[in-house]
């Protein structure tokens, strides 16, 4: 048993080696909070030269399956997670796997903008000071400076570093927010319904600096704005009532459905 365990593991870090894009996998993922099942059975793929959208109703699990990705489902005491996950190969359910390490790895961008009540230096700076990142004040000022262009906000804000990040418009502390995650030099960027508290100017730069980012990070988007997903992504995967019903390119998903529920959704008969 021990060696069949052993072949397979080798030949999953094989797949995952020679596909270094490949970043994160979920196989037969369930959740369930009590007795309820909210995911049933998902497997799909994260990659880093692909951002992919999870679309559908709400309530049909989309959020779950991705706070299931960097275990922040763990914060809900009645909340359980069936199957495997695996970052670069690993599990991140092992023993040996640091909650605090999985975060900085594989980051979180919330719906709403929780920019930390301290500057806009400060928020950027957190994460790699509590990390270890830098061990002067020029290679952290640097690592701000960076994170902030990635997110396309330093021009915005370099002349007021020190000024509250709670003065900052919604957009742009989604920016930072945005910002704060690359800081840790993240592989993984979650980001769950980024765009639905803001207004058609900050969304639009959102999504140029999703587009931006592609390829540096494994992406993956929750969004309820279809036309936001085909915008934004290059593969697309419809839940419905927990199921993963059609995964594959965005735009196979949004004009050739091979799923009736998906068209169903697609074309607005539902949702």
């Amino acid at each position: 048993m021990r060696e069949a365990q052993d072949m397979e593991s080798e030949a999953r870090d094989g797949a995952a080696a020679s596909d270094p894009a490949l970043k994160m996998r979920a196989r037969t993922v369930s959740v369930y909070y009590g007795d309820t099942q909210a995911v049933k059975d998902v497997s799909l793929d994260l990659r880093t030269d692909v951002v992919t959208a999870l679309i559908g109703p709400s309530g049909c699990g989309k959020s779950t399956i991705l706070r299931s990705f960097n275990r922040m489902n763990d914060t809900i005491s009645s909340c359980s997670v069936r199957g495997e996950i695996l970052l670069d190969g690993q599990s991140i359910f092992e023993d040996t796997m640091d909650v605090v390490e999985l975060r900085a790895r594989v980051g979180m961008v919330f719906q709403k903008p929780n920019p930390f009540p301290k500057s806009i230096y400060e928020n950027v700076a957190y994460g790699p000071r509590i990390h270890g990142l830098a061990r002067k004040g020029a290679e952290l000022d640097a690592i701000v400076e960076q994170s902030l262009r990635r997110a396309g906000l330093w021009d915005e804000v370099k002349d007021r570093l020190q000024h509250s990040a709670m003065a900052l418009s919604g957009g742009q502390q989604q920016r930072l927010c945005i910002a704060r995650t690359v800081a840790v030099d993240p592989e993984v960027i979650l980001m769950d319904e980024p765009c639905s508290a803001l207004d058609p100017i900050a969304t639009a730069k959102i999504e140029e600096l999703i587009h931006d980012l592609r390829g540096r990070y494994a992406i993956a988007i929750v969004t309820h704005n279809m036309q936001q997903a085909a915008r934004v992504s290059q593969r697309t995967g419809f839940f419905y009532l927990g199921e993963l019903i059609e995964f594959g390119e965005t735009s196979e998903i949004f004009t050739n459905p091979h799923e009736a529920r998906t068209n169903d959704y697609i074309t607005g008969r539902y949702g």
